[in-house]
């Protein structure tokens, strides 16, 4: 308080309620597909071999919805086909494009099986890595090896290069000031008229649109010199470009139309937690976000998940900074929770400012306390946040759980546990985990054992026109603890200022 010519101003902040955050569901577009497009590239592909294209029946029933198999008795011959190579091919909801140039393959081999001498010419040197299909369309895995005799021009990467394709009918709609960039591939101009080339967060991509749907096909690389075990952009760009000329229609069936989806407030407990607390999303450590950037606020819950860390006590809390007492600083095994998707990294993250941050979240298990003998520290379990297929090739140190249903195409990425543990357990592309089933133990392992501290690092990617970008999970994880621990968070969120107010003094009347 502070007396100015008679007046008493009174700041009133203390005194201001916090404004606690509101969570919401993310906003998704549904695209429409057109079918009968697809069915006369498939008809344009199989024309060259009459014998072929002879087996396949373009006119199906009329009067049936769009969706019922007899109305395209094409795709249903195409699916038993390719659907002995990509299992399940058949329940992609957008056409399915792959390195399948199935008329060549079935004139060389009428009934092929996935040992077929005559399918790996028909792939164009590539190899299936992985394979999966759902109501909001599909995504592969596939390798093409040094050695696979197509012509290309020499690379100094000496490892097999893995290329991932998408196509999908559901689009996140997020803020994303760099995205819809590009440069056209004049050499593919003709089979893709709106094909754009760009790097972001880390991979070379190429992304189109074909029947209405929306495709991306990208290789995970460094804009960087190439070297043996660095796969560089300016390597990985010549492949993914011989991957778009191979590809072809391979399967997929008309499904129900899928519906918009807009933002709604999110699912959370009514009731109060006695201690969980938690800074707002974008709230990081002062001075921790790149060249000094602060946090970028995100109050969406992407997916009503189980929080991946089997047991509760866990902290999610920054690993490479560490707050002063005056910016809210506690112990490591302690409440509040603060975010770090945005500290300082040079990993590519276009939602942080500059385009640079951590892509996840970093999340402490709780620490074994003398008063509990039985807690191992080493097997702190993690666990499936949500039914899903898992993509990861041996050896390598992320494990990532995708997601494909009519509401949702998305991808939730767990790292520091022990590769040679995770091969040892078959967890492995193509294998499919349950809502909560434990899959590994938190771990340190950051390119070697004891590379990093004890933790986990969790993270999110949505389907977007520019393919799969992170965005931030902190509120979808503070969102999944409430509902683990059965009592919703008190939100720290500052209180704003109060501007002064002005009083009479005690013997002088208001103005």
């Amino acid at each position: 308080m502070r007396r100015i010519g008679g007046l008493l101003l009174v700041a009133a902040f203390a005194a201001a309620p916090a404004r606690a955050e509101e969570f919401s569901t993310p906003t998704l577009t549904a695209l429409r597909i057109d079918w009968r497009a697809a069915l006369d590239q498939l008809r344009a592909e199989l024309s060259p071999y009459a014998t072929v294209a002879a087996d396949f029946v373009f006119s199906g029933r009329h009067g049936l919805p769009a969706y019922d198999p007899r109305r395209t008795p094409a795709l249903v011959r195409l699916n038993a086909i390719t659907g002995r190579f990509f299992p399940g091919i058949a329940y992609s909801a957008v056409p399915a494009l792959l390195p399948v140039d199935t008329a060549a393959l079935l004139g060389a081999d009428p009934d092929p099986t996935p040992d077929s001498a005559a399918l790996p010419a028909a792939q164009g040197g590539f190899q299936s890595a992985m394979f999966d299909a759902g109501p909001a369309g599909y995504d592969a895995v596939f390798t093409l090896d040094s050695n696979a005799g197509v012509d290309l021009p020499a690379r100094i990467f000496a490892r097999p290069v893995e290329v991932q394709i998408t196509g999908s009918k559901l689009i996140y709609d997020i803020s994303d000031p760099p995205g819809g960039k590009g440069e056209p591939v004049k050499a593919l101009a003709t089979q893709y008229p709106d094909l754009r080339r760009f790097i972001r967060e880390g991979y070379v991509r190429y992304a189109f649109s074909r029947f209405g749907a929306a495709y991306v096909v990208s290789i995970q690389c460094l804009d960087s010199v190439p070297r043996q075990r660095r796969l560089a952009c300016r390597e990985a760009a010549p492949v993914a470009e011989h991957f778009l000329r191979t590809l072809h229609v391979a399967g997929g069936q008309p499904q129900r139309p899928l519906r918009d989806l807009p933002a709604t407030p999110a699912e959370r407990p009514l009731a109060l937690s006695d201690d969980f607390t938690y800074w707002p999303s974008g709230e990081i450590i002062p001075g921790s976000g790149f060249r000094k950037q602060d946090g970028r606020p995100d109050s969406t819950v992407y997916a009503q998940i189980r929080f991946p860390i089997e047991k509760t006590p866990a902290y999610a809390r920054s690993q490479s900074y560490t707050p002063r007492a005056e910016d809210g600083g506690t112990g490591p095994f302690s409440y509040p929770w603060r975010d770090n998707f945005c500290e300082s990294r040079s990993f590519g993250v276009g939602q942080c400012a500059l385009g640079y941050g951590h892509q996840g979240q970093d999340i402490r298990p709780g620490s074994c306390l003398p008063d509990q003998p039985d807690c191992d520290v080493k097997q702190q379990g993690v666990v499936a946040v949500r039914d899903g297929v898992v993509i990861r090739s041996a050896k390598q140190q992320a494990v990532t759980l995708q997601v494909n249903t009519e509401r949702e195409h998305i991808r939730f990425r767990y790292m520091h546990m022990n590769p040679a543990r995770l091969d040892e357990d078959g967890v492995l592309s193509g294998r499919r985990l349950a809502e909560g089933e434990r899959f590994g133990v938190v771990s340190n392992y950051l390119d070697f054992p004891n590379g990093t501290t004890r933790h986990l690092h969790f993270d999110v990617q949505v389907f977007t026109p520019d393919g799969w970008l992170w965005v931030n999970p902190y509120t979808t994880l503070v969102a999944s603890y409430e509902q683990l621990i059965g009592g919703r968070g008190r939100d720290l969120t500052p209180a704003p200022a109060t501007p002064a107010v002005a009083r009479a003094g005690p013997d002088e009347p208001l103005p």
